[in-house]
């Protein structure tokens, strides 16, 4: 502003800026206080269906009966698509089918590996859908399940469970090499080494050498609700070495 002007002249000039850019502060606080509105609204709406998602969870996770169960899972699928409990509920159910149905078993399976927006129940998933394909004899769809392009932390497992399978159908090499990957890949930290090293000398063709110990790699922090940091257990076939899914 001139500091040439007159107090009268000063005011003048404040009511015409008013006169013509006022109107766009006021839309700008308006606009701003509903915005924040509309973000606490969300919130206590996430929160809601977070909780109302978690208690069904846990009647899942209490049921005795797989039909109830199941029941209680296709509510959850409806009401709550995007929830991390859902796709768990799922891993459950799917636990409690698989050597009484294991064909529906996989059907559970697969939707949660196709639907849950969490990768890493998602490869949860698919490492027991190999389980449960392996338990069926289907060794082809089983290795095709286990084909993933950028499998990060799961390297190791996606591996020992290839090698399973390889075994399973008697190819003894195939397997050989599918343990010994497995014991370098990423995510070998988290292997039973031992277990796995056990595999390898029980190969016919006699022992196995150790493979050197990788790297350990550092966890990324869970990204989505619930924390997925642990893998629900799954009362799934045992394999050659007593392992289940």
């Amino acid at each position: 502003m001139d500091e040439n002007l007159t107090d009268n002249e000063r005011v003048e000039q404040l009511k015409l800026w008013w006169r013509e850019n006022g109107w766009f502060l006021i839309g700008g606080v308006a606009l701003g206080a509903l915005a924040l509105f509309g973000w606490n609204q969300y919130s206590a709406y996430r929160d809601h269906q977070y909780e109302a998602a978690g208690a069904l969870y846990q009647t899942v996770k209490d049921a005795k009966d797989p039909v109830a169960a199941n029941a209680i899972l296709q509510k959850m699928r409806s009401d709550y698509p995007r929830s991390a409990y859902t796709s768990q509920a799922g891993l459950l159910v799917a636990s409690m089918l698989v050597v009484s149905a294991p064909e529906h078993a996989t059907e559970e399976l697969t939707y949660v590996m196709e639907h849950t927006k969490d990768p890493e129940l998602g490869m949860i998933a698919r490492l027991r859908l190999a389980r449960v394909l392996e338990y069926q004899k289907k060794y082809d769809d089983a290795l095709k399940t286990l084909k993933v392009d950028k499998p990060g932390k799961f390297a190791g497992r996606l591996n020992e469970v290839r090698g399973d399978v390889e075994y399973e159908r008697g190819n003894v090499e195939e397997a050989r090499k599918a343990y010994l990957e497995a014991m370098v890949a990423d995510g070998s930290e988290l292997l039973d080494r031992n277990l796995l090293q056990m595999k390898l000398n029980d190969l016919p063709g006699g022992p196995a050498p150790s493979a050197p110990l990788a790297t350990p790699a550092v966890e990324p922090a869970p990204t989505s609700e619930p924390p997925a940091a642990a893998e629900p257990p799954a009362a799934a076939p045992a394999n050659k070495n007593g392992e289940g899914a």
